[in-house]
């Protein structure tokens, strides 16, 4: 007989880790008062957990293991994934509960491996369905036990699991994680937050340099926190020399609450910015061949994140509209010039007022609702 106190987690993207970590705490402090103790085993930074007395998690797996970035990068390690998928299958047997965050390549299949197994699958920050292959929203429906939806619009994609009361809008992480109601003095530095993939880093950052020679205000270069531990050595060699010209932070959230500006890659940056209201642009360049690829599948007129939820708060098909919380450079128009110009015709009152919108149709965070769905009925689930 398995313990009844053990979950398995799967979270193997470092942005994954931010959000579990705010979980880790929400469900330290559940365990604290129900007087029991957790095991958490699976894929995820151990560090995570380090400050949580009544949970002991031990991931199999470096994280590191698992970076890639895009298409190509994920077909070198398929093989890599599928062993490490059975391996996960297998352990996820023995615990009462699994969660799995995010990357839906990695973790469908696993999912698919645990049905029928008597193991609940949570499944939280669910799959983009809404913006492609939406075909798969049937199928999680039918894999998953539990579906965490961190964004309102996207429980359309899931009716059945709506009507049975297994699928819910659980809140955003961000609003766990972002100071949001204690703003700080804005001062007259401007933020370059290139990615966190090295792929990407190395396509856009030279260009956000190109920028920044061009403007007289302080400039803070937003590194990903998991880059914290790289020597300047290793730093350079991801940056390059043009790094030297840039103040290096790790501290992304402290940076867009302080700063004038900020050039963005896209991703969950912008919506970070956004809820903090940072004003900004978003910026993003891919290889041809991928470009093409994602604009043949993915069918949407923005890819913002803040862009795609704004819609949703405005009561227009989400990534679908015209409407804009903010402007997107996207691979052609990606170029300096565009960039200085969308700086300088930054409207920021209206934007002010827009984030004030995206923020409300939010409503709250997360990590209380993802814990008290795990933990319920923990002990009397076998």
């Amino acid at each position: 007989m398995v313990s009844s106190h053990t979950l398995f987690i799967s979270a193997i993207e470092p942005s994954a880790n931010i959000h579990l970590k705010a979980l880790a705490q929400e469900m330290d402090s559940i365990t604290k008062q129900q007087h029991i103790t957790l095991e958490i085993v699976g894929i995820f930074d151990n560090d995570v957990f380090s400050g949580c007395s009544n949970i002991q998690a031990h991931s199999s797996y470096d994280l590191r293991a698992f970076s890639a970035m895009a298409f190509i990068d994920v077909i070198k390690k398929v093989f890599f994934y599928k062993r490490v998928n059975l391996e996960m299958i297998a352990l996820a047997k023995t615990c009462q509960k699994a969660l799995l965050i995010d990357s839906s390549s990695f973790h469908i299949p696993l999912a698919k491996g645990l049905k029928g197994s008597g193991v609940e699958v949570v499944y939280y920050i669910l799959p983009q369905v809404w913006a492609w292959k939406s075909w798969r929203a049937k199928e999680i429906e039918r894999i998953c036990n539990r579906l965490c939806a961190i964004l309102p619009f996207e429980l359309s994609m899931y009716p059945n699991a709506v009507q049975q009361n297994r699928a819910q809008y659980v809140g955003h992480p961000l609003l766990d994680e972002l100071p949001i109601d204690s703003p700080l003095p804005r001062t007259q530095e401007i933020v370059f937050m290139p990615g966190s993939r090295q792929g990407e880093i190395k396509k856009i950052f030279p260009i956000f340099a190109q920028v920044a020679k061009q403007l007289h205000e302080p400039k803070i270069l937003v590194a990903p926190s998991h880059f914290a531990t790289l020597s300047k050595e290793e730093l350079q060699n991801i940056y390059g020399e043009e790094i030297k010209e840039f103040t290096l932070s790790f501290d992304a959230t402290k940076a867009l609450q302080t700063c004038k500006f900020a050039f963005i890659c896209s991703g969950t940056a912008t919506l970070q910015a956004a809820l903090l209201q940072a004003p900004f642009v978003l910026a993003y360049t891919m290889r041809p061949i991928e470009y093409h690829i994602v604009k043949f599948f993915v069918k949407l007129k923005v890819v913002g994140l803040a862009n795609i939820l704004y819609q949703g708060a405005c009561n227009q098909q989400a990534g679908k509209s015209d409407q804009k919380l903010h402007t997107e450079l996207i691979q052609d128009d990606l170029t300096p010039q565009n960039l200085l110009d969308s700086y300088h015709n930054f409207d920021c009152a209206t934007y002010i007022k827009n984030a004030q919108t995206l923020r409300a149709y939010l409503q709250h965070g997360s990590s209380h609702n993802v814990a008290r769905i795990l933990l319920t009925n923990l002990t009397h689930l076998r």
